[in-house]
């Protein structure tokens, strides 16, 4: 079968690190074994607040990347907010310190109504300029754009309006439904704008992709069409793992990855807390650690809670590290966003979790689709946000077990959710619309 080509907008690539980056690296690397060859399109100067130049080793050999430069306002942001001009600015609403709330609620105001759809909107006309010259003397057979930010589906958009190439848009998080869309302060005007820009991408797209059941109803609702679910996933080449290796100290609970306020576990925090207080040896054996950035908001609610002092923090750490980590950590530790479309967030550090083979002390909705992923996989347990009877309860049996020293799981198979299986997925489509 001849080799097809597919170009990949998107705005995260190495060695621009984080989760975002994640998703479209690993299952490019898979594609060629399946009779794709992919083209890379991405910003040559992202402002972006990670770099993980480990991440380079998982970038295919010869692998063309087309870069162009982006205008971002993000250099007025930090002259504004009083920023140095190397502080990098957080996505999410995640502060990490202490902001000026009148000036961080005006910037927000104007992020939402000005910057339509997101803050990379300057870069949609020059890109489809550029690709359209490229695709001139270049044969492509398919386009798959990828967002947040959504700045990227609008340059596939022009692409398909001018050439009619077969399109996959795949939406890695929500664009109106997001968690954080009621926090933009959006005037009438700007709302309608949104929602016309979106509905515009997921009518035309030929396929529109999604990473959850839930958010693929929704998507469904909004266009009135079949939406795909091709989850994310891990990579096998990350876990060799080494079963000699022992666990870290403590009953430690491990958060890897972006914490924000909206995943703030309240409950989790007041259980421990009590905990500690009706047993001293509990409180000995406790150990929270936070890997990834992390918001101020989590550490005060432990100093509330008075387990500050059990808490351990490390910024951002190269994915290769972060992998080791998680093979030799207790228990890991997943609180969801407590919004209202948490029904389908599926964060993508759940499937390295899984990978991990080691406990994983959820928080969200049990009737979502993490849940069932962690239940259908035998790999843990998941809580209700406010449901402090159970936390307390599914704690105990923990440190029960890490008193008996049998702190483990037998997880059932978890293939599916291989990046290489995931990459299948996503071929499939791409030969269905371009047969």
């Amino acid at each position: 079968m001849p080799i097809k080509k597919v170009l990949i907008i998107t705005y995260y690539w190495p060695p621009t690190g984080g989760a975002g980056v994640q998703r479209w690296l690993k299952f490019s690397k898979y594609f060629r074994q399946l009779n794709w060859e992919p083209v890379i399109y991405t910003p040559s100067n992202p402002d972006f607040p990670i770099n993980d130049p480990t991440l380079l080793k998982d970038v295919l050999p010869n692998l063309e990347i087309l870069r162009t430069q982006i205008n971002e306002p993000y250099d007025v942001y930090r002259k504004i907010m009083g920023k140095k001009k190397t502080e990098t600015v957080n996505q999410g609403f995640l502060s990490e310190g202490k902001e000026n709330k009148l000036l961080q609620k005006i910037m927000i105001w104007v992020r939402g109504n000005f910057f339509i759809p997101d803050a990379r909107k300057f870069w949609i006309k020059p890109s489809v300029n550029y690709l359209s010259d490229y695709l001139k003397e270049n044969k492509i057979d398919a386009i798959i754009s990828t967002g947040p930010p959504h700045s990227m589906h609008l340059i596939a958009l022009g692409l398909k309006q001018k050439f009619n190439i077969p399109w996959i848009a795949d939406f890695r998080d929500p664009w109106t439904q997001i968690d954080f869309y009621n926090q933009l302060q959006l005037t009438k005007l700007a709302d309608k704008k949104h929602k016309k820009l979106e509905k515009l991408v997921l009518q035309t797209a030929n396929k529109v992709v999604t990473v959850s059941g839930h958010w693929a109803n929704d998507l469904n609702i909004l266009c009135n069409r079949n939406v795909d679910v091709i989850t994310n996933g891990f990579d096998a080449d990350d876990f060799i793992k080494n079963d000699n290796e022992p666990l870290l100290d403590g009953f430690l609970l491990h958060h890897i990855g972006a914490l924000n306020k909206d995943r703030n576990p309240h409950t989790l925090w007041k259980v421990l807390g009590d905990l500690c207080k009706e047993n001293i040896e509990f409180k000995t054996d406790l150990k929270l650690k936070f890997t990834g950035k992390t918001d101020v908001a989590v550490f005060e609610s432990l100093k509330q809670n008075g387990i500050f002092e059990n808490s351990e923090k490390t910024d951002y750490m190269a994915h290769s590290k972060v992998v080791k980590l998680l093979n030799i950590s207790p228990i890991l530790l997943l609180p969801l966003n407590d919004t209202p479309n948490v029904l389908g967030i599926v964060p993508g550090k759940l499937f390295e979790y899984l990978a991990a083979k080691r406990p994983i002390f959820a928080i969200g909705n049990e009737l979502g689709d993490s849940a069932k992923i962690i239940k259908d996989s035998n790999a843990g347990t998941m809580v209700g946000f406010k449901d402090e009877g159970n936390t307390k309860k599914h704690v105990l049996e923990l440190y029960l077990q890490f008193k008996q020293n049998t702190l483990q799981i037998n997880s059932s198979s978890i293939e599916k959710y291989s990046r290489k299986s995931c990459a299948e997925s996503f071929t499939n489509l791409l030969n269905e619309i371009t047969t």
